[in-house]
């Protein structure tokens, strides 16, 4: 008999000599550094691969002797302390105040979000908001923002992915102790472990800090699984998205609520508070809470968090947005409905776009912020829309939501090669110079065979990978070594010559993973032609509670496996961080088929366009600001629905594929360089590069939200929030008296005038005992030219109200105002009028509306008023 086993880890001592090793790699700046990472690797490169990357966990693995010989390895050593000269450099550079980065002294933003993903070896996040998060983070350290984030840390993390031999996905769960991720417990004065407490309903939950560095930035992780707690609480922060929805909930408020006191924990004073999608938005209910216990009544404190609180929402269907049972919300949140002061129908009215519908975060979250943002321009318009019922008088084209369009991290998505030819061809400038696309347009200059080399060089890795990841499988499946063969035929590191094209993402529905497959014989004709040979490779993982996602895996398996796909079309399991980077830089051309409109954004086609992979999609989400014409390929998205729409869908795709994309690759020189295909890669690297990088978009984030969201909210609190609450009296005399508000023409309107003519108008409106001054008349010109516009969009939106001109749903707009000229008319109306000189000639539509106007007003149509003559 085998007696009790136990546990027993023997650590190993480090050397003197390399005693900031933990801190490198406890630093998660190793994620983008790839020295950092080649340090450890240099150590022991199979521990490195076994233990996935991993230095924390690495540390405590690596054999003593191994640390030894370093530590007197003149060449290890030099190695060592480069990297840490570099570290020193980059965490105490100074900060450089840019106009992109030029916060007040002593502005701090707070970004609150669920998930965060920085690298595969802390698997702390599922997919796109979660990277996206991480390259947010990653960014504001580069750019030396005064900058904290707030999330969870998941004890399981999300699942890890295998496919059985009949394509069933099997998720596999692993806990993770915080002593093998790079994370540091946060401690208080007195040495004990800092912690704050939640009120969740009747009992209060302790939870735990722990700090992870990023650069120069901390991102404060909350943790439940304390001795202290029950056992239920000691799970709440036990699975990223799992549980039910009391889970869900719990997970929220430890969140937003929780998060706050972290912050207020650690000493520290936000002005910008940033909720990246609506799971933190119970934070603005702690903010207003302490307002009040500062003696601020519920309406100003209400005014002064909301204006300093920036909403981003990623999401695109309403299904898609959180939402609790009313009842669920009012026994969880009890304490604070009790601390502001409201009752319950006035607490559940601040999520809940009617009387009788589940409380809606997106809705919380609009209602308690005072800027918010979609993801892209298609993204902004589709959220106007999706969220008209928070302003429902404004059309969804001028209500306040704007966009600032996804970037990505170059420096921790461009891969390796990539990086080294540009510091070879243009020094390390390139890395400060990312927004500059006059600069990019250098990449034209790469020689073509060098250009080629490198993608070819890429593919060779990812290729190596796929056939590693295809053995495992195969192995754990019972699959012969003769059928290995036949999968992994074009599959060649040794001559990576094959087109390859890439589709890797999170399998829901309306991604359209299997639109490839509409029809099986066009398809097989486009890849059976054995002088230009096809292989797709698809990843990717589905909730495990969305069955429709986990049957578009099988059915892309049971693809795989026909004959005549067979070797063609291949599925890597696990699809994560590290594959992501291998296969957006190694494929040829990365495919993207959503249902039109219902990607936000998508980052992972910036990824691939970034290292010369050219993209095929849908004109959906960032790719149709990102495609010119000539660097990728747009697939036309059919109006139609359903499965009307898939037809269409699939027959553009494959008549690009036939008649574009497959003749470019293989139209190749005598010495075998397909030039034409070159051009089009360098033109999609130099394009994209300075405009979907995060260094755009987090200054974008700065100038447009961060910097007036703190400059308003100062404005509002301050002298005891004496403005805030002069603004709530206003918005509460507005909102009694509107439905009163009535406009009529005064004067006749013109029909035809000379270009430099003036227009003259007037119109009488009824205030219903408000002031002139508490509104703004608008005359809104329309330029209706059939096409819209033509020339690009920006890659942000800021929701443009102010007078002037701008553009307005693809349009030339502008907007005058009246101005009242204290005559009344006599039944009590107010007079106003204008002369205005239109800016246009040819046919303009033309408008005039009444709005509520307060100069505290984050945006002129915040209260979601107006009235049209």
């Amino acid at each position: 008999m085998n007696g009790n086993k136990f546990t027993l880890e023997v650590n190993p001592a480090l050397p003197a000599s390399l005693k900031r090793l933990p801190e490198l790699a406890t630093n998660l700046r190793f994620s983008w550094h790839r020295p950092t990472r080649r340090l450890f690797e240099a150590l022991d490169e199979q521990l490195w691969n076994t233990v996935g990357g991993n230095p924390r966990l690495f540390l405590r693995c690596v054999d003593q002797g191994t640390l030894d010989r370093a530590a007197v390895s003149d060449t290890f050593l030099d190695q060592y302390h480069r990297v840490l000269r570099g570290l020193d450099t980059y965490q105490h550079e100074p900060r450089h105040r840019t106009p992109e980065t030029a916060l007040e002294p002593g502005d701090l933003v707070a970004y609150f979000c669920a998930e965060y993903g920085f690298h595969e070896s802390f698997p702390n996040y599922s997919g796109g908001l979660g990277i996206l998060a991480g390259d947010h983070c990653k960014t504001a350290s580069d750019m030396g923002l005064e900058f904290v984030a707030v999330g969870l840390l998941y004890g399981q993390g999300y699942f890890t992915q295998t496919l059985d031999a009949d394509g069933n996905q099997v998720p596999e769960y692993r806990e993770f102790s915080p002593d093998d991720l790079p994370v540091e417990l946060v401690r208080g004065a007195d040495g004990g472990p800092l912690r704050v407490s939640v009120r969740l309903g009747a009992r209060d939950v302790l939870v735990q800090l722990w700090r992870a560095a990023v650069g120069r930035i901390d991102v404060v992780l909350l943790d439940t699984n304390l001795a202290e707690n029950s056992a239920v609480d000691r799970t709440i922060t036990h699975t990223l998205y799992g549980g039910d929805r009391e889970t869900r909930l719990q997970q929220e408020m430890i969140l937003g609520i929780g998060g706050v006191r972290a912050l207020r924990a650690l000493g520290l004073a936000p002005t910008v508070w940033h909720m990246n999608e609506g799971h933190a938005a119970f934070m603005p209910l702690e903010l207003i809470g302490e307002a009040i216990e500062q003696g601020v009544p519920y309406p100003a404190a209400r005014e002064a968090a909301a204006a300093a609180i920036v909403f981003t929402t990623h999401t695109p269907v309403a299904a898609g947005h959180d939402a609790f049972a009313p009842d669920m919300v009012l026994r969880y949140l009890d304490a604070y409905v009790r601390r502001l002061g409201l009752a319950a129908v006035e607490f559940l009215a601040l999520g809940r776009p009617s009387a009788d519908g589940d409380f809606n975060m997106t809705r919380l979250a609009i209602t308690l912020s005072r800027r918010q943002n979609g993801v892209s321009r298609i993204h902004g318009r589709v959220s106007a829309e999706l969220c008209v019922a928070s302003w429902p008088e404004v059309p969804p084209v001028d209500n306040p939501i704007g966009y600032v369009t996804n970037g990505v991290h170059v420096p921790t998505f461009l891969f390796q090669r990539w990086k080294d030819v540009l510091d070879q061809e243009f020094g390390t400038e390139w890395r400060r110079r990312l927004t500059e696309r006059a600069y990019w347009a250098r990449i034209q200059s790469l020689p073509d065979e060098a250009f080629w080399e490198v993608k070819q060089s890429t593919k060779s890795s990812l290729l190596k990978l796929l056939r590693t990841r295809l053995t495992h499988s195969c192995r754990r499946n019972q699959v012969s070594d003769a059928h290995f063969q036949r999968l992994a035929r074009w599959a060649n590191p040794a001559n990576p010559r094959v087109l390859t094209i890439g589709f890797a993402r999170r399998f829901a529905t309306y991604k359209r993973a299997t639109l490839l497959f509409h029809d099986p014989a066009w398809l097989a004709s486009i890849v059976a032609d054995p002088e230009r040979p096809v292989v797709f490779v698809f990843a990717g993982k589905a909730h495990p509670a969305d069955e429709p996602g986990r049957q578009m895996i099988r059915d892309v398996h049971a693809m795989a496996g026909r004959p005549e796909f067979l070797g063609r079309v291949l599925f890597l399991e696990d699809y994560d961080m590290g594959l992501a980077r291998s296969m957006v830089a190694g494929v040829d051309v990365w495919l993207n088929t959503p249902v039109f409109p219902l990607e936000a954004s998508g980052t992972s086609g910036m990824k691939a366009g970034i290292n010369g992979t050219l993209n095929l999609s849908i004109l959906d989400g960032w790719w149709a600001e990102g495609f010119d014409g000539h660097n990728g390929w747009a697939i036309p998205s059919s109006t139609f629905e359903d499965a009307r729409r898939d037809v269409e869908d699939a027959r553009s795709l494959y008549e690009v594929l036939q008649d574009e994309v497959v003749p470019l690759y293989y139209d190749r020189t005598e010495t075998g360089l397909p030039l034409r295909w070159i051009a089009r890669a360098k033109r999609s690297m130099a394009t994209l590069i300075p405009a979907f990088n995060t260094r755009r978009m987090v200054g974008n984030y700065v100038e447009g939200l961060y910097r007036p969201a703190a400059a308003h909210g100062r404005r509002l609190a301050a002298n005891g929030a004496q403005a805030a609450a002069r603004l709530a009296a206003w918005r509460a005399r507005v909102t009694a008296a509107w439905p009163g508000v009535a406009l009529a023409a005064a004067s006749d309107r013109p029909e035809r005038v000379g270009f430099g003519d003036r227009v003259r108008m007037r119109v009488a409106l009824q205030l219903n005992g408000l002031e002139p001054g508490d509104v703004r008349v608008e005359l809104l010109l329309t330029r209706e030219l059939p096409d819209g516009l033509h020339e690009p969009p920006p890659l942000n939106s800021f929701a443009a109200a102010s007078p002037g001109r701008m553009v307005r749903d693809g349009h030339e707009a502008a907007i005058e105002l009246f101005a009242a000229t204290g005559e009344r008319t006599a039944d009590g109306a107010h007079l106003f009028a204008i002369e205005c000189t239109p800016p246009w000639c040819g046919r303009l539509g033309g408008t005039v509306r009444v709005v509520p106007f307060h100069e505290d007003l984050s945006h002129p149509y915040e209260l979601g008023l107006m009235r049209w003559l």
